[in-house]
């Protein structure tokens, strides 16, 4: 899945030169969490809802209200963002945002094109909807997890048990993670079987089977 394809193109982003309030005043209007910011037209950092509520004064303090706000009209973006940020192409892949995003504590990442102009951002968000999306649990309430040998021929030898009993895989992931040594699991979704229980008790008698579920989503 490319990143193209889930971010958010229509980008609202602000000038370094721009203060906190107006910038907390443009994500309260749009609903955003994170803001781009630019210098010139160039992207130089990202700004977070957090980053500006770190950057208000706190509740104990004895300025008044007047000058509150004077503060906070004169600090600008430049000052609480987060500075070069780590960026994404739009032909790279989600799961390369993803890790990026658990690599370095951040919940979204700008994308640019060759030139390093914004093209859009993609956040957590966009890539739990692309995650779940490619899971095919919409499609599909029933996950088998089998954890067959790491060998050629292995996963073909448990699809053609699912396709014998009438069933259609909807999706497949695979993971080494938490198999035995030698081993890995195989996560399946999959629909339209004719004998579950007959499925199930064949694939236990021929792999290890791990777990089976139906997802009931309300």
């Amino acid at each position: 899945m490319l990143v193209k394809d889930w971010m958010t193109r229509e980008v609202i982003s602000v000038d370094e030169d721009v203060s906190i309030m107006k910038a907390s005043a443009l994500m309260r209007e749009k609903g955003f969490q994170h803001l781009p910011v630019l210098r010139q037209g160039r992207l130089t950092g990202i700004v977070s809802d957090r980053d500006l509520k770190e950057a208000h004064p706190s509740k104990a303090t004895t300025l008044d209200i007047h000058e509150l706000y004077y503060l906070l009209d004169k600090l600008k973006v430049e000052k609480v963002m987060s500075k070069n940020p780590h960026t994404l192409g739009g032909h790279e892949t989600t799961e390369k945002a993803a890790a990026l995003m658990l690599k370095y504590d951040i919940s979204a990442l700008p994308v640019v094109d060759q030139k390093g102009d914004l093209q859009g951002i993609i956040t957590k968000g966009d890539v739990f909807r692309a995650m779940v999306s490619v899971s095919g649990i919409y499609q599909a309430p029933l996950q088998l997890c089998v954890e067959v040998e790491d060998r050629p021929g292995a996963i073909r030898e448990v699809t053609d048990v699912i396709r014998a009993y009438g069933g259609r895989m909807v999706s497949m992931i695979s993971t080494y993670e938490q198999a035995t040594k030698g081993f890995r699991h195989l996560y399946i979704r999959t629909k339209d079987v004719e004998n579950e229980e007959a499925l199930f008790a064949e694939l236990e008698g021929k792999f290890k089977l791990i777990y089976r579920i139906h997802d009931e989503l309300d």
